[in-house]
């Protein structure tokens, strides 16, 4: 019998854990043909959830759980999951139940279809504010046009991956991550079903504005060399019109004998200028960071207590 690992990162979600194991219960029950692993990726929760999670597996082994030794974030947390994923498949949910259950088994069906990647696509996200929706529907579309591979529009992570995704998904160690972008990259067989994002059943969203915005920078720089490019077409036409306003002025002195403007008109251009110059400098140092943090080479996340037994010394390259 195939196994197929259910991997949910959770992240002080006390509120709602009981209720996520009740309808997973209900969907593993209801697929007779496979066993379930139902796998929480404890991210250094500072509230009940890593109590809640040792109580639920004294009476069902099924589940799983991986404590962190601190909060690593959610893109760490997910490829902590992968390590530690048993399953022939793995299915990528989160806690808070904005993504169904429910609608695992249609996504079980087409992997026995062949397909390796079945995404889940959001037909509405009920919950979010007007600006939410307006800045993620943006950020899609500047990615898809500044990458050379296709982004899914309005898919989170909610998906059932093959073994050979997830094995794909592991060799990727970067410590900056945008997994979303990496679900596309690796490529293989996919699938798109569509779904009513439910609102959050308990609790509050882990993710501000702040943090979207962080994560929309590691989309950006991860997948696309454009910012890079674009700072240097900026660079180029600044140049160019400087030069010809330059031409202007010195035509204007010599044949009009027109007074050079003064003062106001020469710290308007030092300020414009230095303005672009610092923007290109902070497109470079996006960059120059990334590569700062990647040379370090160190281990993506370290395992407090893996099911019950605590890991004295155990990295990632030891998985």
């Amino acid at each position: 019998m195939k196994q197929i690992t259910i991997l949910i990162p959770a992240y002080n979600e006390e509120e709602v854990l009981h209720q996520l194991y009740q309808r997973l219960n209900t969907v593993a029950d209801n697929v007779k043909k496979y066993s379930f692993e139902f796998l929480f990726v404890n991210d250094g929760s500072k509230d009940n959830t890593l109590n809640i999670l040792k109580e639920l597996r004294k009476h069902d082994r099924r589940i799983s759980y991986v404590d962190l030794s601190r909060n690593f974030g959610k893109e760490i947390a997910m490829i902590a999951g992968f390590d530690y994923a048993t399953g022939d498949a793995v299915v990528i949910i989160d806690a808070d139940l904005q993504d169904p259950p429910e609608l695992i088994p249609e996504m079980i069906y087409y992997w026995e279809q062949g397909y390796d990647d079945i995404y889940a696509k959001r037909r509405n996200r009920a919950g979010e504010t007007w600006l939410k929706k307006w800045t993620a529907n943006k950020f899609y579309g500047i990615l898809q046009k500044t990458t050379k591979i296709e982004i899914q529009e309005n898919t989170g992570d909610f998906r059932l991956l093959d073994r050979r995704c997830v094995n794909a998904l592991r060799e990727m160690r970067e410590s900056q991550r945008y997994t979303k972008g990496m679900f596309s990259w690796i490529g293989f067989n996919k699938k798109e079903i569509l779904f009513d994002r439910d609102p959050r059943a308990a609790g509050e969203s882990k993710w501000n504005y702040f943090k979207l915005f962080d994560l929309a920078i590691e989309g950006l720089t991860s997948f696309t060399t454009a910012p890079l490019r674009i700072s240097a077409f900026f660079g180029f036409t600044i140049s160019f019109a400087a030069f010809i306003y330059m031409m202007w002025i010195i035509i204007k002195t010599l044949m009009w004998d027109e007074p050079v403007s003064g003062y106001p008109s020469l710290m308007t251009v030092i300020l414009f200028l230095g303005g672009i110059q610092l923007l290109s400098l902070g497109v470079i140092g996006e960059y120059l960071g990334r590569i700062f943090n990647e040379t370090k080479n160190r281990p993506l996340y370290y395992v407090n207590v893996y099911n019950d037994e605590k890991v004295r010394s155990w990295v990632e390259t030891n998985v």
